[in-house]
């Protein structure tokens, strides 16, 4: 069977190649890949290289296939397996393979490590440790890119299961964002915030009293409260509140203010920037929790932290960078419920569009960068397919469908996409 991916080579070095994959062992699966959403983490993987912990150190000699969010079928199933999995399955995958008796963060990854498998590829060879850590998941919802997005938002399920709270007296921790506390989400319009809110409006067993999301963009908190609104979170019980940072003369004592002068009980940085850390710090409540999840490319990055609270009001960080198989289980659960993580994409793009969005997405404006495996298409924003419909059949009618979704991807676009390229 041929493929057709996008290989790490080493720094900067990501190339689009057709090549023949291997017979698949009997504890091997083989799959089709449908769609796949780029992620910064694998923007830090090319530009690091062989420094990167999960990028191999011979990826010259055996490059590797980019991307870990996606989605697709399944096509040949090797005997060790045909008793769990079938040909036509539709499939998710959790790229994080914790192993108890190795390092804390495994090196191997799905989308990081091997020759043949990763999410930026027309077909893969699923490896038999991705079966038997149970990361082959099953998506039985309607398309393909909510289950690609599952993994981003397992990220966010993930953070919120890992802070944690205390009761003075006590050594004990109780895990989990406060039920009917005080949230902020600071820098938190862009990809991984939108999910962050999405999930946070749609939780069933807790949720946030007051929400409160910050940026200094304030196109991007428009666009996120048209898609994440206050009048659906008051429906859900959550006085959800968009504020724009840059504007404030004094953030900190604003948004003390907003939250009653207490501060917030859980604060989510979503920009590895000194300043929204600090930011982030200075609104915590008594034994608030300050949850740093967006990784910085600087291993020296830093930023000050006030000890005294430490000491004399609880407070306290963690961090979490992914999230585990049953956060992935619990976003395909709630997708099946429901949740349309179709908010956070805002272009779309064939495999052609990788490599090059890949080595610039910093700099790319918006939200996730969804790709389709099957199909040549430049990265496209969906603010655009209007103007180019004018040119272009194909857009006119993916402009009508985002059109009659609030201007959203749908799976309806998706449908109208792939039948169109015969993907």
């Amino acid at each position: 069977m041929k493929t057709k991916a996008v290989r790490l080579y080493g720094k900067g070095d990501l190339r689009m190649e057709e090549f023949e994959l291997p017979q698949i062992k009997d504890n091997e699966i083989l799959a089709k890949v449908v769609s796949d959403s780029l992620c910064m983490s694998s923007y830090k993987a090319q530009s690091q290289g062989t420094d990167h912990k999960r990028v191999p150190d011979d990826v010259a000699e055996n490059p590797i296939i980019i991307g870990h969010e996606f989605a697709g079928e399944l096509v040949d199933v090797g005997a060790k397996w045909a008793h769990k999995f079938h040909a036509g399955d539709k499939f998710s995958i959790q790229p994080a393979l914790y192993y108890e008796d190795g390092p804390v963060g495994v090196l191997s990854a799905p989308g990081y490590s091997y020759r043949h498998i990763g999410g930026d590829a027309t077909y893969v060879i699923i490896p038999n440790e991705v079966m038997e850590k149970g990361c082959l998941l099953a998506y039985k919802g309607e398309g393909f890119y909510p289950a690609s997005l599952s993994e981003p938002l397992s990220c966010v399920i993930g953070a919120m299961h890992a802070n944690y709270h205390t009761t003075p007296g006590s050594y004990i921790h109780k895990m989990e964002i406060v039920d009917g506390g005080k949230m902020a989400v600071l820098a938190g319009v862009g990809p991984m915030g939108l999910a962050a809110i999405n999930y946070a409006l749609r939780r069933e067993d807790r949720k946030p009293a007051l929400l409160v999301v910050t940026d200094v963009a304030q196109d991007r908190l428009d666009r996120a409260a048209t898609i994440y609104t206050v009048d659906f979170a008051k429906k859900r019980g959550i006085d959800l509140r968009y504020i724009n940072t840059g504007k404030m003369e004094n953030p900190v004592e604003e948004l003390k203010a907003i939250s009653g002068g207490t501060g917030y009980d859980d604060v989510f940085c979503f920009a590895p920037v000194k300043p929204v850390v600090e930011q982030a710090d200075a609104i915590l409540a008594f034994d608030g929790c300050l949850n740093f999840f967006a990784g910085p490319g600087d291993p020296k990055f830093s930023a000050m932290f006030n000890f005294y609270n430490v000491h004399y009001a609880y407070t306290h960080v963690v961090g979490t960078s992914g999230g585990n198989t049953d956060d992935m289980k619990e976003a395909l659960e709630y997708m099946g419920k429901g949740l349309d993580p179709a908010g956070l994409v805002t272009h779309i793009g064939g495999l052609d569009a990788v490599a090059e969005a890949t080595k610039r997405l910093p700099c790319i404006p918006g939200g996730k960068k969804l790709i389709y495996t099957h199909i040549e298409m430049p990265l496209t924003a969906i603010s655009d397919f209007a103007e180019l419909g004018k040119a272009n059949e194909l857009f006119k009618a993916l402009a009508e469908i985002c059109s009659r979704h609030n201007g959203l991807w749908s799976v309806e676009a998706e449908s109208c996409l792939l039948k169109s390229m015969n993907a």
